[in-house]
């Protein structure tokens, strides 16, 4: 694996670099692909720390929660594959009727094939899961690879530009740091596949420089995701996981809760629920927990900053721009067209919006975009039956918000302005290799 910069980088070299090792097919094995795998768990494992210290510069992000959503998780990820890559690489046979009309002893099958050099752009909030796990994908789908991770995390890339050609062999995958005219470079050339984390306006732009050569995208882009909590349920406990999942990065998550849904008299409990929930996780002043984040940057805070206008301020709302730092923060009785409701927030705010019931529920989520994620608090089947058959999000999750996450066996990704595609376990073999149909008709 080789890192470049800006004084030394040349995209269609490096391309081609790694395009020749990806034909001369020496990924496609399995034991390529534990071997880059095994590496990569090495790299994590072993420098756990360093990466603890770079999330701190870069997001002011408690060395315990980076273990558990970056280190860990990623190494969870390739658990996973590793464990499963022999039975997916097998050809999956296809018989029965599907044979009908051919001669006696033909044989149908799929299998994956690798689709070649891939590109992954991560995002700020997660730097090394959002860039690792996708790249673990590819790697188990037999592909080479181009990391471009976020410059708006300058410690984290570094570090992971440092430490990668450590462990991985030349020409298998190149790391890319730098801002816009790196990736302007990279998108430029021809990949055979591109995944890229972010919103939805380079998104477009990503698109569009994909179109040129008819590169495949994996889009994983957030949006608003909806809490709704239903009537009856209990609000200290929906109050701890909702507070725990809204406000970890700082509400910096891309499958954070964004807004909460609920009645009147609902809302009035769930503010002081809340408010306990806060106190709980962080104590009396959040900017004194080592476990609270910080904005990533001031051009963040300013635009977080601007939204807590909206609605009634039920707690929080304090901050300092010399430390970029915002409390968690709640709104009541908030408006639908007011700012806050208006672009994913993407900090610790958290807006009530008051409906009557579900059906009004279910007629605001669907007059907005699809989100990444629909979570629901509730007692009732039939709610989360309506949820799930009623409204179209990248997932439903009901009782823990972002939690669907951590289940190997389920896909993430988005749906319409919330991302295309989706990855993890299972689901990055596909999004990254090509089902190659097999079909052996016998002569005689």
């Amino acid at each position: 694996m080789t890192t470049t910069n800006a004084t030394t980088f040349d995209a269609a070299e490096l391309l081609t670099r790694l395009r020749t090792t990806a034909r001369c097919g020496v990924t496609r094995s399995l034991g390529w692909r534990r071997g880059q795998l095994i590496r990569l768990r090495t790299l994590l494992d072993t420098h756990r720390g360093e990466f603890a210290d770079a999330l701190l510069s870069d997001l002011h992000r408690a060395p315990a929660d980076t273990y558990e959503t970056e280190v860990d998780f990623t190494i969870r990820e390739i658990d996973h594959l590793l464990a499963h890559l022999p039975e997916w690489l097998r050809p999956q046979p296809v018989g029965g009727a599907s044979l009908a009309g051919l001669p006696a002893g033909s044989t149908a099958a799929t299998q994956y094939d690798p689709l070649g050099v891939v590109l992954v752009i991560a995002p700020w909030n997660y730097p090394a899961q959002l860039l690792l796990v996708p790249v673990a994908g590819a790697l188990a789908a037999g592909n080479t690879v181009v990391a471009k991770p976020s410059e708006l995390a300058p410690a984290t890339s570094a570090l992971i530009a440092r430490l990668v050609p450590r462990y991985f062999d030349a020409d298998a995958m190149a790391v890319v740091e730098g801002a816009i005219p790196e990736t302007t470079a990279l998108l430029a050339q021809r990949f055979d596949h591109i995944c890229y984390t972010g919103n939805g306006t380079v998104a477009r732009i990503v698109m569009r420089a994909a179109a040129e050569h008819l590169t495949p995208v994996l889009l994983e882009l957030g949006g608003k995701s909806p809490v709704f909590i239903d009537r009856g349920v209990d609000l200290a406990a929906a109050a701890a996981r909702l507070a725990a999942t809204k406000f970890l990065n700082a509400g910096q998550t891309c499958v954070a809760p964004d807004y909460v849904l609920t009645d009147p008299v609902t809302a009035r409990s769930l503010e002081s629920a809340l408010a306990v929930a806060v106190q709980d996780l962080y104590g009396a002043d959040p900017a004194a927990s080592p476990r609270y984040g910080r904005m990533v940057n001031e051009r963040h805070f300013d635009r977080v900053l601007g939204l807590l206008g909206s609605g009634t301020l039920v707690f929080g709302g304090q901050h300092d721009r010399a430390t970029r730092y915002i409390a968690p923060t709640l709104l009541a009785g908030v408006r639908p067209d007011e700012p806050v409701m208006r672009e994913e927030i993407f900090g610790p705010v958290l807006p009530i919006v008051e409906v009557p019931g579900l059906d009004e529920a279910i007629e605001f989520i669907n007059k907005g975009d699809k989100p990444l994620a629909l979570y629901t608090f509730t007692t009732s089947d039939v709610t989360r039956q309506r949820l799930a058959g009623e409204t179209s999000s990248g997932a439903l999750g009901s009782g823990m918000p972002i939690a669907h996450l951590q289940v190997e066996g389920l896909p993430f990704g988005g749906v319409g302005e919330s991302g295309t595609g989706s990855y993890h376990g299972r689901y990055s073999m596909a999004a990254f290799s090509h089902r190659k149909a097999l079909l052996d008709v016998p002569l005689g």
